[in-house]
């Protein structure tokens, strides 16, 4: 399917979880809005416009399996954490329990508002390698205490590409008392997903990564029920609207000054284009190539996975264990002398290259990653990592 995509035929695309890449006909829809948008300016963003968002949040609500009312669009799953970080109603002595496996810049908005209220982001230790989800589970929980109010977690990690057991998690968490807000990020599009039967309080999610929206197309869920505590970051016409809807949350955070929602009303149409071609088979495929190149790679470079190579804990990224002095280097290495693009990424103090796999993929890229990753190893560019 490589022929659906804009990207670059020189390059071997291996680096789907950063920022995703947007298929031909979902960026043509996306820039016919924009053309929209320019041609009638005041009718597509103060009406028009408004009447297709709502489309678009009804339609992603049905794809994710939530109230549409529950759901408001924004540009980045980090300006949605920010929102609920900031409003979130937190004491001196509170915390906030999560993992060492998140992602940097949601580590530091947490550290940024705990310190603001007096709260502590505590961050559970996970050990590697993880051997089972109940492993898991009891690192996680090793953190609770009577002060913990909040669990953040992510659905699948950046770094480590593994996903977590939220629905467990979630459980536990709800028979404890505490707020649930789970980062899902790279979830949508990648793992079948329903909101309502994982029963968070909050959750946030990109459109722009394994859904392949326009870049600046993601969404914050809250549960009716918690929506009252949430600050919409910018304050515009929404506050005191002198013609407010039947809710609040909707017009605290839709109303956000002059923009361009375009990005946020392609949602359908990245809906469709999965429909058309049966997505869920593919993600399917794809998931099953990354379990088999990953026990290929596991194979020869004789490392121990970091968890189990598993549909339970592996989707369509995989993360192989390694050791460098310079992970920008070693990255621009890959990228200029072998044209190939996987990132190298740091967490819970281990080093790792990570590969994704999506629909225009194929054997012969994934073979390139294997051969370079040979050559710079036997050159001394990066060693596997062993855990003992």
């Amino acid at each position: 399917m490589k022929e659906e995509f804009l990207l670059d035929p020189n390059i071997t695309y291996l680096n789907f979880g950063s920022f995703g890449a947007c298929p031909k006909p979902v960026f043509e829809a996306y820039q016919q809005l924009q053309l929209q948008l320019e041609q009638s300016p005041v009718q597509f963003i103060v009406h028009s416009g408004m009447d297709l968002l709502k489309a678009s949040r009804h339609s992603l609500s049905l794809y994710l399996g939530c109230a549409s009312d529950d759901l408001v669009l924004m540009t980045n799953p980090s300006y949605a954490i920010n929102t609920v970080a900031k409003s979130i109603p937190l004491n001196v002595g509170d915390e906030v329990l999560t993992t060492s496996l998140e992602y940097g810049a949601m580590d530091r908005t947490w550290e940024y508002y705990c310190k603001k209220s007096g709260a502590k982001y505590r961050q559970s230790k996970i050990n590697f390698p993880i051997e089972s989800k109940a492993s898991f589970l009891k690192d996680f929980w090793s953190g609770y205490n009577e002060n913990t109010k909040v669990v953040f977690i992510s659905h699948i990690t950046s770094a480590t590409a593994l996903i977590l057991p939220i629905e467990e998690i979630c459980l536990e968490a709800k028979r404890l008392g505490l707020l649930t807000i789970i980062d899902g990020a790279h979830a949508p599009g990648q793992l079948p997903l329903n909101i309502d039967e994982l029963n968070p309080d909050v959750y946030v999610g990109a459109c722009h990564k394994w859904m392949m929206a326009p870049k600046g197309a993601s969404f914050l869920y809250v549960k009716k029920s918690q929506q009252h505590w949430v600050d919409p970051l910018l304050i515009s016409w929404g506050y005191q609207s002198d013609a407010p809807s039947h809710s609040i949350f909707l017009d605290y955070h839709e109303t956000a000054g002059t923009r361009d929602f375009s990005a946020f009303l392609a949602v359908p149409y990245c809906i469709d284009f999965m429909n058309k071609y049966d997505w869920v088979e593919k993600r399917s495929f794809c998931q099953a190539k990354t379990l088999e190149w990953a026990k290929i790679f596991q194979g020869y470079f004789e490392f121990k996975s970091i968890a189990p190579i598993d549909a339970a804990f592996i989707g369509q990224m995989y993360s192989i264990p390694i050791e460098t002095e310079d992970m920008a280097g070693l990255k621009s290495l890959i990228y200029e002398r072998f044209h190939i693009e996987v990132p190298v990424f740091t967490s819970n103090s281990q080093v790792f290259i990570r590969f994704s796999f999506q629909v225009f993929n194929s054997d012969e890229d994934m073979q390139r990653l294997f051969d370079a990753m040979k050559t710079l190893n036997e050159e001394g560019y990066f060693k596997i990592k062993t855990f003992v």
